[in-house]
């Protein structure tokens, strides 16, 4: 399996992946926002987009759709439940389905809602185990609920899919939000030298060629994993007194969601 990252560098700070099966040059295209940068790179690399993934609905991730199939015939796939929003799909996905790119790649489908709820996230299982997250998981962040999720869902999710997931896998996310998303862990958490050191040494990357964390790393620096923290429990009650001593992870969890909304 080949993965290309793509930096759109637009507004919203997406990133676009293509997948190639290294033996036949086929290539699936991972919400292909700009569509001419991705059509660009596989030109580019000598490979044949035929296959488009959606993992969720917003325009920010669809909306390359249209030229992307009118410029290679690709095939849209997509969470079962956007045909009605995501226009031409081919095949809706549902968890555990599986997505084969050429001879040599097969990407497994999880039904991962929360951002919203009719989100997919891509497991691939290969010799390094990678997810291609969309807008569920970032670097050191959860994705936000306010168009069509729910935030006990999005917990639901991270504690009963993404928290289960090897420690060496490769996290690619919908969108670069690093830096922000650190200063948000040391708000929470400012005794989190992991999250610290990698945003001394993130601080002003080039998103073209962006650093690629692993669920380990998350497990350390992401506050949405840090549910049992004494530090982040204790930042919290500062804020919300009512919340007890020893707050169950799913109202950990909410509250940070809450906060973040508005930070």
């Amino acid at each position: 399996m080949i993965v290309r990252q793509i930096w759109t560098a637009n507004a919203y700070r997406n990133f676009n992946y293509l997948i190639a099966c290294s033996e036949t040059g086929e290539a699936l295209a991972v919400d292909p926002l700009d569509y001419a940068k991705c059509l660009n790179a596989a030109r580019d690399a000598g490979w044949e987009i035929t296959q488009i993934v959606n993992t969720h609905e917003h325009r920010d991730h669809t909306g390359g759709n249209d030229e992307m199939v009118k410029r290679t015939g690709a095939r849209i796939l997509a969470h079962k439940n956007a045909r009605d929003r995501i226009p031409g799909m081919a095949r809706g996905l549902g968890a555990g389905d599986v997505v084969k790119v050429g001879r040599t790649v097969e990407l497994e489908v999880l039904d991962t809602p929360g951002h919203t709820m009719s989100h997919v996230c891509l497991l691939a299982h290969t010799d390094q185990p990678a997810l291609f997250s969309g807008d569920t998981l970032f670097n050191a962040g959860a994705g936000n609920c306010h168009n069509g999720g729910h935030p006990a869902e999005l917990y639901r999710t991270f504690s009963e899919q993404l928290a289960r997931l090897p420690s060496r896998m490769l996290v690619y996310p919908g969108h670069d939000y690093i830096e922000n998303n650190l200063h948000f862990t040391l708000d929470r958490e400012p005794d989190n030298e992991a999250a610290r050191a990698l945003l001394q040494r993130l601080e002003g990357q080039d998103p073209s060629h962006a650093y690629v964390s692993t669920l380990e790393v998350e497990r350390q620096i992401n506050t949405f994993f840090r549910l049992t923290r004494p530090t982040v429990i204790a930042r919290l009650r500062e804020v919300f007194p009512d919340l007890p001593e020893r707050p169950d992870e799913r109202t950990v969890f909410l509250k940070l969601r809450e906060l973040r909304n508005g930070w």
